[in-house]
């Protein structure tokens, strides 16, 4: 069974994987591509993202621009979008639920609710991480794979950029947390099937009765 040190530890991690979750769904740093001319001050950062594109220049001068067509987008930006956006929504229903489910809160009710309460937000955290880690890899592969092609100029090439990483990392704490609250519900139902409680048999008030007085006497 684990102790409650251990899964206010995994809800730390859970916390730092919604927020760096939210973070990577919202940066336009996916993907960067710095462009530098003759002159310095012309030098120019492109960066990608799910939802805009961004323009830094070395004047200090910064722009975006949203990206409102939805069907113009490449298959694998319609899908990062799609998962991220579940991965957040997932994370903060776990935060929820673990909330309830935790050890050292008083709320939840008794011990089997605070149980099923801890092993459902796992099973959140879990899926949350998951949904994280897929758009972020098929991202990824895309920038290696348009990087290496030789038929791609060199100004149109990209580097993964700051979004990714936190992605990666926090899907990372997403599943370490999730796996940590799931262990815990599933250790502390296994104890209860090897050792099951005790149970006292009191004889029936009845039969007490009847030990009590011997029928013979009435004879």
């Amino acid at each position: 069974m684990a102790s409650a040190s251990l899964q206010f530890f995994a809800f730390i991690l859970a916390l730092f994987g919604v927020f760096g979750d939210i973070a990577a769904t919202l940066l336009p740093h996916w993907k960067i591509n710095a462009d530098v001319g003759s002159n310095i001050i012309t030098a120019i950062t492109q960066m990608q993202g799910l939802w805009m594109d961004c323009t830094w220049y070395s004047t200090g001068m910064f722009s975006c621009t949203l990206k409102y067509s939805i069907l113009s987008l490449p298959v694998y930006i319609q899908a990062a979008r799609t998962t991220m956006v579940l991965s957040c929504i997932l994370s903060a229903f776990g935060i929820c639920i673990t909330t309830v489910g935790m050890k050292c809160t008083r709320l939840g009710g008794d011990t089997d609710s605070k149980n099923n309460a801890c092993f459902a937000g796992g099973i959140c955290f879990i899926l949350a991480g998951l949904f994280g880690l897929v758009p972020t890899c098929w991202y990824t592969r895309e920038i290696i794979s348009n990087f290496l092609d030789q038929t791609i100029p060199e100004s149109s090439k990209h580097e993964p950029g700051g979004a990714v990483y936190t992605g990666f990392i926090s899907a990372g704490f997403l599943l370490i947390a999730g796996v940590i609250f799931c262990s815990s519900c599933f250790k502390r139902q296994q104890g209860a099937w090897i050792y099951p409680p005790k149970q006292h048999h009191f004889p029936s008030t009845e039969q007490e009765s009847n030990a009590g007085y011997s029928l013979k006497d009435y004879v």
